[in-house]
């Protein structure tokens, strides 16, 4: 197959990583794990053999009321937590081959859709967030945009850092299913696209 190349002639690539069927299951669940492996995971809280104080009973068992062990109780202020928070690792195994398969259909479906567009190369004469903005105003990329270069040029970089979470700039070895999944639109060089495409065939 091939794809369409602004201002140049169409560039061939492989169908099985550009024209590949859109798996929504298999998508959900790399970027679900992909999020899930950034978190810290912790948040904890005492539970009652960890707060510290006395252990003594502080009242008599019968005849003062409510029955009590000692003031390390969850009811007490300064006490224990009932269900206590632990860390925890949240995460999630997913193979080579599943990953690589995501990667796969978003990039197919973004080329569909017309979100993926393609050029031959991408740089600015100097680093000027207004440039920058005006050559993806010009390719009708609007909204969140991720720029994948073949390498990442610092001008190109000093650029976008204006626009954190609006323009983001990477390379193909930081390519990642949520960065995909969050653009509206995503601008590719066509050394980009032969460098994904093999890593992905």
């Amino acid at each position: 197959m091939e794809l369409n190349v602004i201002g140049a002639s169409p560039v061939k690539v492989s169908e099985a990583v550009f024209g590949a069927a859109f798996r929504e299951g298999l998508v959900h669940q790399v970027v679900t794990a992909y999020r899930n492996a950034g978190r810290a995971g912790t948040k904890a809280t005492l539970n009652h053999s960890e707060v510290s104080g006395t252990t003594k009973k502080f009242k008599r068992q019968k005849g003062g009321g409510a029955r009590h062990g000692d003031y390390r109780a969850n009811i007490f202020v300064g006490g224990a937590h009932g269900h206590a928070l632990a860390p925890r690792d949240f995460a999630q195994k997913v193979n080579r081959k599943m990953y690589r398969g995501a990667l796969r259909s978003m990039l197919a479906e973004l080329n569909r859709q017309g979100r993926l567009k393609v050029v031959p190369q991408f740089t600015v004469e100097a680093p000027k967030t207004r440039a920058l903005v005006g050559k993806l105003a010009a390719l009708e990329a609007n909204g969140r945009t991720l720029i994948v270069v073949a390498e990442v040029d610092e001008k190109l970089y000093l650029s976008a850092r204006n626009n954190p979470g609006i323009i983001d700039v990477i390379d193909v070895d930081g390519i990642n299913p949520v960065a995909l999944a969050a653009a509206d639109h995503v601008v590719m060089t066509v050394a980009a696209v032969k460098k994904i495409e093999e890593w992905l065939a």
